[in-house]
């Protein structure tokens, strides 16, 4: 029985040396900067009602951690008696009120809850795609506009980690997460877990969190993803960034654990971004599933999976 059980990823956050750097980079990536805070920390929103989906504080740069909303007030106070930990008010936009903790590979886990709701960014969707089974575009072209792609909001974030089972025993007892797929190596052994929020009969994100073991790599950031309005805005967002001389690392292509369609980037300080689009949605009644490391690391079309990214 866990402590609660979490509703979705709120933020991941990092550190660096130059926020202009990274203003420019998020917004070429379809991130909205939020307006300024006296605390000199770069936020960053999509377009849906999160107030703040990315966060840069001024330091060396690195992985920080990860936000999670807590169902209520009532919920994190238990977490608090249980962990020890002195619940804030949030100083950031949105307010709302939280608590710190540090996971066994040295991630801090901010817990968050009563964060209002922010105004949603109006955006042009695109018209909708005809299909030979379905034609609702009749009578008009279509036109997608260049430029970056739209954001909406943050999907998940993976992590390396120290020790696999050290690791999903703290967040599970936790957070009350649930294994959506299960990815084992060639001793048979679990080497990746993707897992998602319990939220019973509301379906959740295949993942929002996946914690992976690498034989001789420290516990450290692996990548964040971004769902973007659909693939068209996946596609000029590719192309926007490949103009303006950005790193690309793999894509695009699509999944086979969670299914998205995926496109991977590199920011300036060297963490990876995904863009994503079309990806699983599943109940808390869907049993997980097991797998061998080429379905995670193989894709269902698209190119190969580059050599270092595992």
């Amino acid at each position: 029985m866990s402590i609660l059980k979490v509703q979705d990823i709120a933020f991941v956050r990092f550190s660096a040396p130059d926020l202009d750097a990274m203003r420019a980079f998020q917004i070429s990536f379809g991130l909205v900067e939020c307006p300024p805070w006296h605390d000199g920390v770069l936020r960053m929103r999509g377009t849906g009602t999160s107030p703040y989906i990315h966060v840069t504080e001024e330091g060396p740069a690195g992985f920080l951690g990860v936000g999670l909303h807590a169902r209520n007030m009532a919920d994190l106070e238990r977490l608090a008696r249980e962990e020890g930990a002195d619940i804030a008010p949030l100083d950031a936009p949105g307010g709302g009120f939280g608590l710190r903790l540090m996971d066994p590979n040295g991630f801090e886990v901010d817990v968050i809850a009563e964060q209002r709701a922010a105004t949603p960014v109006e955006t042009i969707a695109n018209a909708p795609w005809n299909f030979a089974a379905q034609r609702p575009r009749k009578g008009a072209v279509k036109r997608v506009a260049a430029g970056p792609s739209t954001v909406e909001r943050l999907g998940h974030a993976v992590m390396l980690v120290d020790d696999l089972d050290v690791t999903w025993r703290w967040w599970s007892e936790r957070f009350g997460l649930l294994v959506s797929d299960s990815v084992l190596d060639p001793a048979g052994k679990p080497a990746a877990l993707f897992v998602r929020c319990d939220r019973g009969d509301d379906p959740a994100d295949h993942h929002t969190l996946n914690f992976s073991h690498v034989p001789g790599k420290s516990a450290q950031f692996h990548h964040a993803a971004f769902e973007v309005a659909d693939l068209d805005s996946l596609m000029a967002g590719h192309d926007h960034l490949a103009a303006l001389g950005e790193r690309h690392i793999w894509g695009i292509g699509r999944h086979i654990l969670g299914s998205q369609v995926f496109d991977y980037w590199e920011d300036p300080f060297g963490n990876r971004v995904e863009h994503w689009t079309d990806g699983d949605l599943l109940s808390s009644n869907i049993a997980p599933g097991v797998h061998g490391l080429d379905t995670m690391v193989g894709g269902q079309w698209g190119p190969a999976i580059p050599e270092g990214f595992v």
